[in-house]
Formats: C-alpha cells, sequence, structure tokens
C-alpha cells in the first residue's frame, strides 16, 4: 500500500499524531481538551524519544493555522506545547525545544499584536525553566533582534504599542535569564548583541514620566500590577538584572551601548536622564566593577572634547555621579587617572575660553564670546566639583596622595609644571587654573584628619602652597590659608573662631584640644619658621581685604590650639610684635586701612593667645591695651576698623605707647618656668629666600632686558649721562671709608643674633644668604657666557684710554675686598687684549651684581 493511503485513514496515522489531533476541539472557542492533553502529556512522559516528532507535527499544524489565520487553533497548539516543555524533564526534550523555538518564531514574525505577545508568553515560560544539560548550538540571535524591535514599537494605538513594548521588553528580559547564567551562551555578551539589548531597555526607560525618583538599592523596584503594564519600569528592572549579571570581561560591552544612545538622542543636555542611567549602573553592578564605568566615561568625555560646552559639561556631571558612588566603594587603579583627565579637559576649558576671547571684535562676536566664557564656566566648575567631591570621599591615605597629585599640577611661576603650559595661556589663564585646582583642594582637604602634621604637610606639598601665598593676589592667598584651615584644624574649632574680633571669653567656645605630640614638636622646629615668615609677609599686602585678616587671625588662632607649645607661643608673641613694628615703621608705604588692620589683628590674636595660655598678667595687659585703644583709637580694633566708613587716622604715632602692646612688658608677664622669655627682646625679622624671587620679583635677566630695551629707544643727552656715570661715582658706590662705626654696630647685632636667636633661624637665614650667592653668580655667568647686545654708537659712550683706566682702576677696586674674602692671592696682569676684555666686562657685571645686592 503506498505511503500516502495511511495519512487518510484515521485508524493506521501514528498514535502520537493522533493524540495530537483529538486534543484540537471542532471549535476552537471550546477551547483544549483537558482529557486529550493529559493523554499525550502521558505518552510523551512515557514516550520520550517521541518529542522531536510530536513537536515537529505541532509546528507544523500551527503554521498552517498562522497562515489560515484560525488563531483559535493557534492559542490552543501553544497552550499544548507550553504544557508539554513543562511536564517533560529528558534528554530527548533538546529536539522538541527546537520545533518549540521555531513556533515562536513563527508567531513573532506575523503582524498580529495578540500573536506577537502569545509568542512572547511562552518565551518567557520557556526562559524560567532550568535545563538539565547545557546546549552547544541553540543560539538566540533571532529573538534578540525580534524582541528588540518590538520595544520600539510604533503602533497607532497607544494601548496596543504598550503592549508590544512589554512583551518585547519581557522577551528580552527571558534571554537575558536563559543565556546569561549559561558559559556556553557568552555569546549574547557579544557586541552586536548589546547594540540592541541595551538600547531598546534605555528607549523605554527614556518615556518615564519619573526620571526625579530616587535611585537606590534599598528600594527595589519590583514589576507588580502596575510594572507589568509600565514599559518604563519593567525596561529599568530587566536593565537592572542585566547589569548584575555582568561578569568583569563584559562590564565594557555593557556600559558602551549607554553613552552610544546618549549621543544619538542628543541627552547630554539636559542630562537628567544620563545621570538617572548611570545612577541606575552604579547600584546595579558588582562594587570592584566601578572602575570600568568610570574608564569608559572618563574616554568618552575624550572623544567629546570639541563639543559644546553645555555636552562636556553634562558628561563631567555624569563622571561627578560615578565617582561619588565609586568612591563609597573600590575604584581600582583609576584614582589618578581621573584627576589627570579632569585636569587635561579644565586646561582645554580654559584654552577654549581664552581664545574666544582673544578672537572678539564685533558687538555680536562679543556677545556670543560671553555666553561661551559663561558656559566654559560651567564646564570648569563641574570639574572642579568633580575634583573635590571624588577626593573628599576618599580614605585619608588616598586623599593625601591626590592631594600631592593636585598640588604638583598647581602651576608656580619659576617651577616646571609638565601637564599644564602656563605660556600658552598667558597670566590670566595660569591665574584661572591656579584658582580653581586651589579651590578643588578645599574641597579635597575638608574633613580631612591626620595624625600628624609631618605626614599632612610634607616639603612637597608645603613649599608650592606657600610659594602660591607669596603672589600678588588676594584670591590666591585666601585659598592657601583655608587650605591650611583643612589640614591643621584636627578639631574642627574653625567654626568657633569664624570672624576677626575681640572675643571677651575664650572659655565659653568650649575649644577642643589636646596636648601637642613629639612629631608636631618636631615638625613647628622645622617648618615653623617657614609658617611665621608667610603670616607676616601676607600682612604685608597692599590688596588685602576683611577677608584676608579674617583667615589670618584664624590661622594664628589655629596654630595656637593645634601646634602651640612654649617655644612656639613665644615665638607667636615675637610675630605679632614684629607685625606691629612693620605697621608702626611703614617702609612699604601701606594704606592706612591696611595698618590699621594689621594692628586690629594683632590686638585680636594676643587677646586670644592670652585667654589660651591663662596667664593672669598678660591678660590684663593685653585687656588694658585693647580698653584704651577703645576708648581712644577705635580704629585700632577689629569691631571698628572693618565696619563701613570707619574713620581712619591721617597717622599712626609711635609716641603713644600705651596704645601697643610692649615686648618688654610681656616678658614680665612670662617669666614663668616653661618661657624663654629671652627671646622676646629679639626682634622678628623674617629671611629673605628664593620663593620671592620665583612668585613676584623680576629675575635679574629681566631687569637687564628691561634696561636695553629703554636705553634702544630712548637715549639721554650725552651731558647727562657723563654727570651719572664716572670715575668718581663707581668709586664711591664701592668706597668703606667713614663707614668703621657702622660696620662695627653691625658687627655687634650679629654676634648678639647668633648669641641669642633660634637655631632654626639662624639655619634659615644661612641656608637664604648661601642660595641669594649662588643664583647672583649664575647669573652673572650666564651673562658673561652670552654678551648682552652692541650699544647704539653715539657721542655718550666713554671711549680711549679713559675707558680702559677707569676698567682697571674699577678692577682693582673691586678684586680687593673679594681677595680680603676668599684669601686669595693676586694673580699677574696677562697682557693679551682679548683676556683684559672679558676681565673688564667680568668686573663690571660683578660691581652691578653687588649694586644690587
Amino acid at each position: 500500500m503506498p505511503a500516502g493511503v495511511c495519512g487518510c485513514c484515521g485508524p493506521l496515522r501514528p498514535r502520537y499524531k493522533r493524540l495530537v489531533d483529538n486534543i484540537f476541539p471542532e471549535d476552537p472557542k471550546d477551547g483544549l481538551s483537558k482529557s486529550d492533553m493529559e493523554k499525550l502529556t502521558f505518552y510523551a512522559v512515557s514516550a520520550p524519544e517521541k518529542l522531536d516528532r510530536i513537536g515537529e507535527y505541532l509546528a507544523k499544524r500551527l503554521s498552517h493555522d498562522v497562515v489560515r489565520h484560525r488563531y483559535g487553533y493557534v492559542v490552543i497548539a501553544m497552550e499544548a506545547l507550553d504544557q508539554l516543555l513543562m511536564a517533560c524533564h529528558s534528554q530527548s526534550i533538546k529536539p522538541f525545544v527546537e520545533s518549540f523555538l521555531h513556533m515562536v518564531a513563527k508567531l513573532l514574525e506575523s503582524r498580529e499584536p495578540d500573536l506577537q505577545v502569545l509568542g512572547t508568553n511562552s518565551f518567557v515560560k520557556f526562559a524560567n525553566i532550568e535545563e538539565d544539560t547545557p546546549s552547544y548550538h541553540r543560539r538566540y540571535d533571532f529573538f534578540v533582534s525580534q524582541f528588540s524591535a518590538m520595544c520600539h514599537s510604533t503602533h497607532e494605538d497607544p494601548e496596543t504599542r504598550t503592549r508590544i513594548r512589554v512583551a518585547g521588553i519581557r522577551g528580552l528580559q527571558g534571554v537575558v535569564r536563559k543565556t546569561v547564567n549559561d558559559e556556553l551562551q557568552a555569546i549574547i555578551w557579544e557586541p552586536q548583541h548589546m547594540d540592541k539589548l541595551v538600547p531598546s531597555m534605555l528607549f523605554n526607560m527614556q518615556d518615564s514620566e519619573d526620571l526625579d525618583r530616587a535611585v537606590h538599592p534599598s528600594t527595589p523596584l519590583v514589576a507588580g500590577q502596575d510594572g507589568e503594564e509600565n514599559p518604563s519600569t519593567l525596561a529599568e528592572t530587566c536593565f537592572r538584572e542585566l547589569l548584575g549579571r555582568a561578569a568583569y570581561g563584559n562590564m565594557n560591552n555593557a556600559v558602551r551601548p549607554v553613552l552610544v544612545h546618549l549621543d544619538h538622542h542628543h541627552l547630554w543636555e539636559p542630562n537628567e536622564f544620563a545621570v538617572s542611567c548611570f545612577r541606575i549602573i552604579m547600584y546595579s553592578i558588582q562594587a570592584q566593577h566601578s572602575h570600568h564605568v568610570i574608564q569608559q566615561v572618563l574616554n568618552h568625555l575624550d572623544t567629546h572634547n570639541k563639543d559644546t560646552p553645555r555636552v562636556r559639561a553634562g558628561i563631567v556631571q555624569v563622571l561627578l555621579e560615578t565617582v561619588a558612588i565609586a568612591a563609597k566603594g573600590s575604584v581600582g587603579p583609576t584614582v589618578l587617572e581621573v584627576f589627570n583627565t579632569l585636569l587635561k579637559h579644565l586646561r582645554i576649558s580654559v584654552d577654549l575660553e581664552l581664545g574666544d576671547g582673544s578672537r572678539r571684535n564685533s558687538a555680536a562676536s562679543v556677545s556670543s564670546g560671553r555666553s561661551r566664557e559663561s558656559e566654559e564656566r560651567v564646564v570648569q566648575n563641574a570639574i572642579i566639583q568633580t575634583i573635590g567631591f571624588f577626593g573628599g570621599n576618599l580614605p585619608d591615605y588616598q586623599r593625601a596622595e591626590v592631594m600631592m597629585f593636585i598640588m604638583g599640577k598647581v602651576p608656580v611661576y619659576g617651577t616646571p609644571c609638565h601637564t599644564l603650559d602656563t605660556v600658552k595661556i598667558g597670566h590670566q589663564g595660569t591665574k584661572r587654573i591656579q584658582t580653581m585646582l586651589l579651590s578643588s583642594l578645599i574641597m579635597v582637604t575638608s574633613g580631612f584628619k591626620s595624625k600628624s602634621m609631618v605626614a599632612a604637610l610634607p616639603p612637597s606639598f608645603l613649599d608650592p602652597l606657600f610659594s602660591i601665598s607669596l603672589m600678588e593676589d588676594a584670591e590666591l592667598r585666601q585659598l592657601v590659608l583655608e587650605i591650611l584651615h583643612n589640614i591643621i584644624d584636627r578639631h574642627d574649632n574653625r567654626a568657633k573662631l569664624r570672624g576677626i574680633r575681640i572675643i571677651p571669653n575664650v572659655a565659653a567656645l568650649k575649644i577642643k584640644r589636646e596636648k601637642i605630640s613629639k612629631q608636631d614638636v618636631a615638625f613647628m622646629k622645622k617648618h615653623g619658621q617657614q609658617l611665621y615668615r608667610h603670616i607676616y609677609l601676607g600682612c604685608k599686602e597692599e590688596d588685602n581685604v576683611h577677608k584676608n585678616f579674617e583667615l589670618l587671625f584664624t590661622t594664628l588662632a589655629i596654630l595656637t590650639i593645634e601646634l602651640a607649645n612654649e617655644d612656639v607661643i613665644v615665638d607667636l608673641i615675637r610675630l605679632a610684635v614684629a607685625l606691629q613694628e612693620m605697621t608702626l615703621a611703614n617702609e612699604e608705604n601701606l594704606p592706612m586701612f591696611n595698618r590699621c588692620g594689621v594692628m586690629a589683628l594683632v590686638a585680636a590674636y594676643l587677646n586670644f593667645l592670652s585667654q589660651m595660655i591663662a596667664n593672669p598678667p598678660f591678660c590684663q595687659h593685653v585687656s588694658k591695651v585693647i580698653e584704651l585703644r577703645t576708648l581712644m583709637a577705635p580704629y585700632l580694633l577689629p569691631e571698628h576698623v572693618f565696619r563701613d566708613k570707619c574713620p581712619l587716622p591721617e597717622t599712626l604715632e609711635k609716641d603713644e605707647q600705651p596704645l601697643y602692646f610692649q615686648s618688654a612688658d610681656m616678658a614680665e608677664c612670662l617669666a614663668v618656668p616653661g618661657y624663654n622669655v629671652e627671646k622676646l627682646s629679639l626682634p622678628y625679622v623674617p629671611q629673605v629666600t628664593d620663593e620671592d624671587r620665583l612668585t613676584r620679583r623680576k629675575s635679574f635677566v629681566d631687569t637687564m632686558s628691561l634696561q636695553v630695551d629703554i636705553l634702544s629707544n630712548s637715549l639721554p643727552d650725552k651731558s647727562q649721562l657723563a654727570e651719572e656715570i664716572t670715575f668718581e661715582t663707581l668709586k664711591k658706590a664701592i668706597d668703606t671709608t667713614g663707614l668703621e662705626e657702622q660696620e662695627r654696630e653691625r658687627r655687634r647685632q650679629v654676634m648678639e643674633k647668633f648669641q641669642k636667636a633660634p637655631f632654626e633661624e639662624l639655619a634659615a637665614h644661612c641656608e637664604s644668604k648661601a642660595n641669594m650667592l649662588h643664583d647672583r653668580l649664575a647669573q652673572i655667568f650666564e651673562l658673561t657666557i652670552r654678551p648682552p647686545p652692541q650699544p647704539v654708537r653715539s657721542g655718550v659712550a666713554v671711549r680711549g684710554s679713559h675707558a680702559a683706566s677707569v676698567g682697571a682702576r674699577l678692577r682693582d677696586e673691586v678684586s680687593r675686598p673679594l681677595r680680603l674674602l676668599t684669601g686669595a692671592k693676586p694673580r699677574k696682569r696677562r697682557q693679551a687684549s682679548g683676556r683684559r676684555h672679558h676681565q673688564h666686562k667680568f668686573t663690571l657685571l660683578l660691581a652691578v651684581a653687588l649694586g644690587f645686592s
């Protein structure tokens, strides 16, 4: 009998086909026949080798029903497949699964939303089944593509569109659950699949109406009744699940599509959605993978360094949120990389801002340039906040390294800076970068607690910080003092000392303090003179305002609380007296407001110090001077001089001694064990170091170049030049006759100083002198090797034998004291004219150097 005849006769058909046919009723509205379905299930469990044939036959019937639009039978077929799939677990289920997935694909390919939802539901049920053995050949590429397309549905009916999108998200969630736990399905993490999965979820999350909802793992999202119908909530849940299952090697592939999606949809400006996405990412991934995300954002920032300021600011703000979360856990080896990249973009922002400012010509360009400048400020502020917030959340040992790293990037005049080239950006750009980096250091050092100042303020950090404090800019000096406050104030007493004033009762402030440690005593012995010197020089600045004096007062008070023993207290009193004497002498020609401000600063500090050391005679002396000032000279007190429109005197008279603090009276008050009152009789004199030359003074070469430029542009008359430069004039400059009395007095003062001055001050003095001599000699040799430009010939030049005789006599006069100092014997003169010429030039340059000194 031909094989085709068996298909027409029911009794001759295979049993599995008869069982499958029996589950389909004549009217599809009657639904699946339960009794016949139980028979089919029993047969499939008893004969698992027939499962693949059952699946093929069901798939064939379902395909025919889909083509003929008999959707009732399609629903019955899928229900039967679901029950068979849930009931059968054996090795033979693999071929059946292939037939099942083929039928699901048929439903997803149809244009009917109901069939797509039906196929998705069946796939989700299948995804929840844990298979006993892995599948080596099964792939889900089609399902990823189809479910992703459903997530982007644009159906006309909103309700239908929502159903399709929810089904697509649930399908992707099923793919994730089915594949991420299977090592053989690691292909799902490849870029071609993640580029479809992640944007599909973000597309639906983007439509959320509640982006401001707090995203934190303590409030998990449960896709309940509302979540099943809300694509945004369901997509977020699926996105969290995907990120939570990401392994170490898959983080980059999972984060990169997020950045690409934000670029394509222009979601960096505004960036609320971008910030929300990265909060979800950081709270969903494992803590040890945080540095991968940070690195991805940093690289993305590098690729957008030429975009608009608002886009860059949006990326930086996302980075801020990212590092804020990562800093609480593990950030890996990218700590310094974060700061390095941010500093680079800070420099780029300053370059763009200053470049736009230099190209402004017309009125339109001026208005656009101002808007661009304000936008660049937004970028710069975001970078500073990121640096400060990240550094402020690091542990103390890492924070110290970050402080050193940032301090090393601050451009300081006269010192090399390998990262920030200050030549191209000019003075304005350099100041801007200095201000920003110091502001970030304030945020980093906020809350920093170090057990010893030696570790908190090493020389490599302290020296450049003090160099900046000598610059002629009030704002920079304020930032330096605030940084010192954050580091030195370990007991949070700053808030109690805010505002310069005469404190009537210091005990009422309840200041917290501890006994100074041996490490801090050693720190003050090594760096105390340096601290005093910069406070002294900071008080002499002409551009000081009220805030500068407030910060200087706070600095002195914090030093007294945290680092003062008996020797330090004596040094601080000497410093206060020196400030008072400097104000009265007024060699710097300071304005009257500054002079009265320094006097008020001294009064406020000595009032605070006298109560801190609890010395009644000292307190009485200070209180007496303050009372007299209140009656006779209120402008010498902080409550009056810093008040608006305070009347100031024309001069400060030295004869009014009761109005000033006397070192002799204070020495009598401190004549108790522990205080070395003999030091109070020695006036405090700050030593000049290289920092003045590096930060504020013009170099010797710059001065010579300036002189040459002036001479070449405007030459004086012959008679005037002849009167100024003569042999008698030069001889008088080096003549020592008539100065024996002054020399003896100077030697007496030097001997007294070396007998009574502290060792630290003497060491600083000798070191500064050696450095100055070395610098002067280096400058002279440099000018000797590279001769200056030839002057213009004119009648004013000294000519002929007269010039030769002047040079010879001048050389003899100059070399004689040098030989006496060095002990060298006079050398015979050579007759070579070339050698004589170089000697003349060297002698003249040395005379100029001695004149400068």
